[in-house]
This record gives C-alpha cells, sequence and structure tokens, in this order.
C-alpha cells in the first residue's frame, strides 16, 4: 500500500482530488470509452468533492466522459429525503458539475426487489468493464462502505442490517434519535471494492487513529474490513496527521521518507542537520 500522510484534513482533501483528476486525465476518457469511478459519502471525501467543484467551475475540469457507482444507499428512505445518499451526491457534488445523469449510478433502497437491485449493479459494472479507481472512506471501526466488523472480505453487493452501532453513529443525521435510521442498506461489497483496478482511501480525525493503526500495522481480518487493501495491488490511503497519532513513530517516519524519495527529494534526518 502507499501510505500519503498530509498536516491537515483539507490539504488531504486537495491530494487525493488532484491524484485521482491527474489519473482520469492520463486515461483520456471519451464518450465510448468512459472513466468508471466509485464514489462514497460521508464527511471524508467532502473535501474532494469541494476540490473537484472549484476546479469544475474554474474551468479546469469535465466530468462529461467519467461514469460514477456510489458505494451504498439506505433502504426504505426516499431519494429526496435530506439525509439518503442520493441527496448527499447532488448536494455535494453532482448538481455543481456536468456528469451527465446518465452516467451517474446510486442504489435504489427503494426498490421492489432489492436482491434484483443488487445483482443487476454488479452486472452494470461488469457491463464496463470494471471500475478503474474506487475512492472510500472508513468508518472509526474500519468499514468501508456499509461491510461492517464481522462482514465477508469477498462480499459483493447486498442487503445488509446495520449494527446498532452504526445506526446510533447515523442517529447524529436524523434529529439524534435512533427510531428515525433507517435499519438496513444496500451496500456494494468488499469484494466489489477489491476488484476495482485501484483503491483509493481517504481518512481523516482522531476518532479513525485505531482504525488506521489495525489497518496499516495490523493484519487482514474481517473485524477491520478495509484491512483488505493489503492485498490490493494499487493501493493508496492519503491521511491527515491527527489519523496517525496511534501509528508507531517508526511507521509514519518510513511513510514520509518514501514519499519524500519519491519526489526526487532525499529527507533529512536530525543527525544530518
Amino acid at each position: 500500500m502507499r501510505i500519503v500522510i498530509k498536516d491537515t484534513k483539507s490539504e488531504t482533501g486537495k491530494w487525493t482530488a488532484d491524484y485521482i483528476w491527474n489519473k482520469i486525465e492520463a486515461f483520456g476518457p471519451t464518450p465510448e470509452k468512459p472513466f468508471v469511478m466509485g464514489l462514497p459519502t460521508g464527511s471524508s471525501p467532502l473535501p474532494v468533492y469541494k476540490e473537484w467543484v472549484r476546479r469544475y467551475k474554474a474551468g479546469e475540469i469535465s466530468f462529461k466522459n467519467v461514469v460514477t457507482f456510489n458505494m451504498d444507499e439506505y433502504v426504505k428512505i426516499p431519494e429526496d429525503h435530506p439525509e439518503s445518499y442520493h441527496s448527499f451526491m447532488y448536494e455535494n457534488l453532482f448538481n455543481h458539475i456536468d456528469i451527465p445523469k446518465e452516467n451517474i449510478n446510486i442504489l435504489d433502497g427503494n426498490a421492489a426487489d432489492l436482491q434484483k437491485v443488487c445483482r443487476d449493479y454488479e452486472e452494470k459494472i461488469l457491463s464496463y468493464g470494471g471500475i478503474e479507481l474506487f475512492l472510500g472512506g472508513i468508518g472509526p471501526d474500519g468499514h468501508i462502505a456499509f461491510n461492517e466488523p464481522g462482514s465477508s472480505l469477498v462480499s459483493r453487493t447486498r442487503v445488509k442490517t446495520l449494527s446498532y452501532d452504526t445506526i446510533l453513529a447515523n442517529s447524529r443525521f436524523f434529529d439524534n434519535d435512533m427510531s428515525k435510521v433507517p435499519t438496513q442498506a444496500l451496500t456494494v461489497g468488499v469484494g466489489t471494492v477489491m476488484d476495482a483496478r485501484e483503491v483509493v482511501i481517504i481518512i481523516t480525525g482522531f476518532n479513525k487513529a485505531r482504525a488506521v493503526r489495525e489497518v496499516i500495522e495490523g493484519g487482514v481480518s474481517h473485524m477491520w474490513t478495509v484491512s483488505m487493501l493489503q492485498l490490493h495491488e494499487h493501493a493508496v490511503i492519503t491521511l491527515d496527521e491527527p489519523a496517525t497519532m496511534e501509528l508507531q513513530v517508526e511507521s509514519v517516519k518510513y511513510f514520509k521518507d518514501i514519499e519524500e524519495i519519491a519526489g526526487d527529494k532525499m529527507p533529512k534526518h536530525n543527525d544530518e542537520e
């Protein structure tokens, strides 16, 4: 895994946004061969989306030849509900860029046959030749999408019953009333994410520090589902400094040194200054 550490959340977001956009430009998407990207919701990607919107409004980038697949959506919540992930994506990204509506794919949690929705989602991803790059964030317990602790590491898109901890954590978006929080969601699986040709995970904040430690310094475990990235050929994790607080000092120094050397700048250590 490549680990990139920046000082602040905003710097982490900007680096991630620029890194992914450079990948899109290098791919050279066309209407016949669009760049297919997986996208998350939550607080982690907001700095990325903000930077993309800024660059689009400045006339620097275009999403006309980008196809997106979102990670998840609640079950039985109206699409226009302010806390639906449809609303989140349109309010924070899609309404502000030039992506064609037909290129946007979000799971339908209100369909009569949810199992069919999940099967069709996987098939549609395959119809594009798979996902080129999946952007993701994680929860404090190391889950990716709604693949909570204990989820299969080869899971596919499916209906997922949410844990008490997830419902409690998400109640802050529902007037702190747990009874208003959906108890199920549709989510891509860990295996779905792992099938992408590249995975980029942005993690910020001290509340994610333990998860970062488990993912980077621990082993692969279904109790920390994002740890599966250790087995991905092209995985990048971008962190701000608070998110590194439970890593060993040697680990932080190692990854920072690697980035400096990759940028043709030999790191200086105290005994060399």
